[in-house]
């Protein structure tokens, strides 16, 4: 017989506020063989576990440096996934992993373990990386200082080019076997001027005549808007195009690769998306703490909830290996004063995390904004 843990009540401390403090800080784990699904390197949120506190699945750092000086600490799971978060030795919050998915155990017909092909993020999230290369990633003068999508590739964890067949097989069982509910396809950019709209849409067409699956594309603006149409007729539900920074000297400095695709270059793009996929099916990250003030963060946000794009602004966290490995996470404070405006201008602007088809805003696990959004509504 399972021994029941002890329910314990949150602390005082709201949710929100709580996920703030454990994004900034991370998580010590009592033992860090048993962290749950987490990842190391890779596009997306890696050297992260996600957990659930409260109701609410998040992306906590657990393998970068502030985690491991974290003053949290999450004890080892039981076989069910629970566990507890303490600080000080004083317990705050009952918290569950997790299960290793059940299609990780499987491989395809051409013998590539699954996990290779596409990994769980957050409770029932499918996210892939189409093109594990990127033309920006090749040079230190031009890479994003944030990105680690070759460590993954480098260390074998994963293959450089996900086929459409190979998609559509892991997508099927991560349905089937584990509930998976709705799909991110992201990738590197390539050489070709649509900038990865093509390869995309055919992996989202192979999923769709596979498996009734949600997905949500990443990319940068392709040349053509006419990739939007194509890759809505090919099954993909949503589109996250991604600023990541604002001030024409941060993303000079953070990605000077990709800054040459301007800020006019994005919001023409999403001014063209958002007819295509629906106000609210269109969206961007914001990486919150490389140098963008909380105004900016906020106006630049205002600007896109107009057009109809959500703007999912998220805590940098320093991934290990990156040229930003030992910059700062912003406090939590930082955090609290963009995102509690920014719940009140997207409730305003009728745009909602929940409303979203598929993708990062919808799962929400790598920021606490969906979690200011319910207590926007209460």
């Amino acid at each position: 017989m399972t021994q029941q843990m002890p329910h314990v009540q949150l602390t005082a401390m709201p949710t929100e506020h709580l996920i703030n403090e454990l994004q900034s800080f991370g998580v010590r784990l009592a033992d860090p063989r048993n962290g749950g699904i987490s990842r190391r390197g890779g596009a997306g949120p890696s050297d992260h576990t996600p957990f659930t506190i409260d109701g609410s699945t998040v992306m906590v750092p657990v393998h970068n440096a502030p985690a491991f000086e974290s003053p949290y600490l999450v004890e080892r799971p039981d076989a069910a996934g629970r566990s507890r978060i303490s600080r000080n030795g004083i317990v705050l919050a009952d918290v569950s992993f997790p299960l290793r998915p059940k299609f990780y155990e499987l491989s395809t017909a051409d013998g590539i373990p699954y996990s290779k092909i596409a990994t769980l993020h957050g409770r029932d999230v499918l996210a892939t990386t189409v093109l594990q290369t990127c033309i920006r990633y090749q040079s230190r003068t031009k890479t994003c200082q944030f990105c680690a999508i070759g460590q993954s590739l480098a260390a074998g964890r994963t293959v450089e080019r996900k086929t459409p067949a190979q998609l559509a097989e892991v997508a099927k069982a991560a349905v089937e076997l584990d509930g998976i509910r709705h799909m991110v396809m992201t990738t590197g950019t390539p050489r070709t001027s649509d900038r990865g709209a093509a390869i995309l849409a055919e992996s989202a067409a192979a999923v769709k005549a596979a498996v009734d699956l949600p997905i949500q594309t990443q990319c940068e603006p392709p040349d053509d808007f006419a990739w939007f149409g194509r890759m809505k007729d090919a099954g993909v539900d949503a589109l996250g195009m991604h600023l990541e920074v604002i001030g024409a000297d941060v993303r000079q400095r953070i990605m000077p690769g990709k800054a040459q695709v301007s800020i006019d270059d994005y919001f023409e793009a999403f001014a063209a998306a958002v007819p295509v996929f629906g106000r609210g099916q269109v969206s961007t990250y914001i990486l919150a703490g490389l140098g963008d003030e909380p105004a900016q963060i906020l106006a630049t946000s205002q600007r896109l909830i107009d057009i109809g794009v959500y703007p999912f602004v998220v805590p940098f966290v320093p991934i290990a290996g990156t040229p930003l490995e030992s910059h700062p996470t912003p406090p939590p404070s930082f955090m609290h004063d963009i995102l509690r405006p920014l719940a009140d201008m997207l409730r305003a602007g009728d745009l909602r995390a929940s409303d979203i088809k598929a993708g990062c805003g919808k799962c929400g696990a790598c920021s606490a904004l969906s979690t200011y959004e319910r207590r926007a509504i209460a």
